[in-house]
């Protein structure tokens, strides 16, 4: 059975557009929505360059991620053809104009994946 958090009104979602949910641990998870008030949740990194699928662009039940114009589907968060690769995807549920996520995904689900580095930080790191 799954334990739900509530994370934010579907409101305060912009539309086409998304928030980012922190967690203690690993990469942040965006929570998306789209021109039909639909909301999905996938983890703030895309699969190609780790680019910030946050700041993407929605568009139907997609976003392009904003480093490299890669389409990720929001519903299954893998890319579209001719790309490839998929990002984690995590459970949502509104109910009464709020949305949750499931806490159990929040706490454990792909929190093992790096960070993404970009920035002078990817040329220190490359040096390291």
């Amino acid at each position: 059975m799954n334990d739900w958090k509530a994370i934010c009104r579907v409101e305060d979602i912009p539309v086409l557009g998304a928030r980012r949910v922190a967690r203690p641990k690993g990469v942040a998870v965006a929570v998306f929505r789209n021109d039909q008030d639909q909301v999905f949740a996938l983890l703030d990194r895309c699969p190609h360059r780790g680019g910030p699928l946050s700041q993407g662009i929605v568009f139907g039940t997609s976003v392009a991620c904003p480093l490299h114009n890669r389409v990720i589907g929001l519903d299954d968060g893998c890319a579209k053809a001719p790309d490839e690769g998929c990002t984690p995807r995590f459970a949502v549920k509104v109910e009464a104009g709020t949305v949750y996520l499931d806490a159990g995904e929040l706490a454990s689900h792909a929190t093992d994946l790096p960070q993404p580095v970009a920035g002078p930080a990817l040329k220190a790191a490359a040096t390291a």
